[in-house]
């Protein structure tokens, strides 16, 4: 059995882990996009921590425009599939908003903002923006392995992590008061 301490694995549970009062489950990124003026075709594309989205299409159609930028950002090599769910905000006919909230590999942490690489829209005076509408926060010991032990070195608890390594979900261990 493998013996590690300070957050490491020791025989094989991983603990060595503390926090100062609870460990957080952090918070997945909202990213809002919106689309103005009075766009009636082209694309644009978005970039994201060095990648840049193939051209999204415009579509009056709000289902088919949401399915689109979906699409390329998981098409992203740092994003990959599962890596954001978009969906329509105030968007009417494909003008207005639509949210981002990075999940997968990228939930319950801090990202960078999308920003625009390219708006080559057509019609009359349109416009693509990007917006962080929800900051990510980092949850507590982000990469600790299911059962990783966490102390609350300021309340004298532990914790359990029943979620995934990616996205904890730090649970009190047995009935401490």
């Amino acid at each position: 059995m493998a013996i590690i301490t300070g957050g490491k694995i020791i025989e094989g549970v991983y603990y060595g882990l503390t926090s100062a009062g609870v460990p957080g489950v952090g918070t997945s990124e909202v990213q809002t996009i919106t689309i103005g003026g009075t766009p009636t075709g082209g694309d644009f594309k978005l970039t994201f921590e060095g990648f840049t989205t193939a051209a999204i299409p415009w579509n009056a159609t709000n289902a088919t425009l949401i399915a689109s930028i979906d699409a390329a950002l998981e098409a992203l090599p740092n994003i990959g599939t599962g890596g954001v769910t978009t969906a329509v905000g105030t968007m009417t006919a494909g003008i207005g908003t639509a949210t981002v909230t990075f999940a997968g590999n990228l939930a319950n942490k801090a990202v960078s903002t999308m920003t625009v690489a390219n708006n080559s829209l057509t019609g009359t005076s349109p416009t693509v923006a990007v917006a962080e509408t929800t900051p990510g926060v980092d949850a507590s010991n982000r990469g600790a392995p299911v059962g990783a032990i966490v102390t609350d070195v300021t309340n004298g608890k532990a914790y359990i992590n029943t979620g995934t390594a990616l996205v904890p979900v730090w649970t009190v261990v047995g009935a401490q008061t």
